[in-house]
């Protein structure tokens, strides 16, 4: 987790909502295995890192947009078999990106197709409501393709903090 934001960045940045990568205070990111306990993983990552940048205030949704986010990216975007091909590089990552008054948690998968929310008449289905929750509990989200060398997606949702929340350091952007 070092404080080399920008360039780690830069793979995501032409998609992200108009933040200026340069000015931000806090990133992390994690690989997440092709399973199902990665969602558990990636809540864990998600909790750490928030309570390092003092945002415990904001764990409940953040948290749960990152469980739909990880969770699409694993049950839409893996080849069939990518589960099964150990020591492969991990296919999934989450970044989390703070600047003073926003945060953003963003899932990169290979996959190219765009993430759609289903249009269903059964409420009780379990899938395709899972970017109606991210739509619902965050500030904003989007997603675009990878540019470059970098194949497939990134999904995002967008949080405004509180001002004075968690500012430790202070910084200004």
């Amino acid at each position: 987790m070092g404080t080399n934001g920008s360039t780690m960045l830069e793979p995501l940045r032409q998609g992200l909502p108009p933040l200026d990568p340069a000015a931000v205070s806090n990133a992390a990111s994690c690989a997440l295995p092709a399973r199902y306990e990665a969602v558990r993983e990636a809540r864990k990552f998600t909790g750490r890192t928030l309570d390092q940048w003092e945002l415990g205030y904001r764990f409940d949704d953040v948290c749960l947009v990152v469980s739909e986010l990880v969770t699409n990216a694993l049950r839409h975007a893996l080849p069939a078999g990518a589960a099964r091909l150990p020591d492969q590089t991990p296919p999934v990552r989450l970044h989390l990106m703070r600047w003073t008054e926003r945060l953003v948690c963003a899932v990169r998968d290979p996959s190219h197709d765009s993430p759609v929310a289903r249009d269903s008449d059964d409420f009780s289905a379990e899938s395709g409501r899972g970017l109606f929750l991210v739509d619902s509990f965050s500030d904003g989200w989007g997603w675009h393709p990878l540019a470059g060398t970098l194949s497939g997606k990134v999904v995002w949702a967008l949080f405004r903090l509180q001002p004075g929340q968690g500012a430790a350091g202070g910084s200004a952007d």
